[in-house]
């Protein structure tokens, strides 16, 4: 007995709130959540890393790591100047070019920051909580 499977692609939505460096943090995480979690890189590219009393997984691959700082950097600054509303990460299957999952980012700016002003204070348990509430969204796959 034969099964044919069919890979189902996978679209996701998260909201990222917050200045432009939070937003900025928030979406590393959750990028280097996903690339983890969906093996594309080997389980040795990464390191636990503890942040904000979370444990995170983060890359110890150079290029990887050096290509992401020119994004979030990018990003940022876009986001400083209200230039950026939404980022976005696929994953494509590298033989046949295949969207296999597709995750948006909506991004929710402070207004006052943009005008000039200075970007309310977030606590550490506010923030924990923020970055586990994105964490939870990136489901696992079994």
């Amino acid at each position: 007995m034969s099964m044919q499977c069919q890979a189902q692609l996978q679209r996701s939505t998260i909201t990222l709130k917050g200045s432009a460096q939070i937003v900025t943090q928030y979406f590393d995480y959750a990028v280097q959540s996903i690339l983890y979690q969906r093996g594309v890189y080997p389980s040795e590219a990464f390191k636990q890393k503890k942040e904000y009393g979370i444990m995170l997984w983060v890359s110890n691959d150079e290029s990887l790591n050096a290509y992401l700082s020119t994004v979030l950097t990018q990003a940022k600054a876009w986001l400083e100047s209200g230039k950026l509303r939404q980022m976005v990460l696929v994953i494509v299957d590298a033989r046949s070019s295949e969207v296999l999952e597709r995750w948006t980012f909506d991004i929710e700016t402070n207004r006052e920051v943009l005008s000039g002003g200075k970007p309310p204070e977030k606590g550490e348990s506010e923030i924990k909580a923020e970055i586990a509430g994105i964490l939870r969204q990136v489901p696992l796959i079994s």
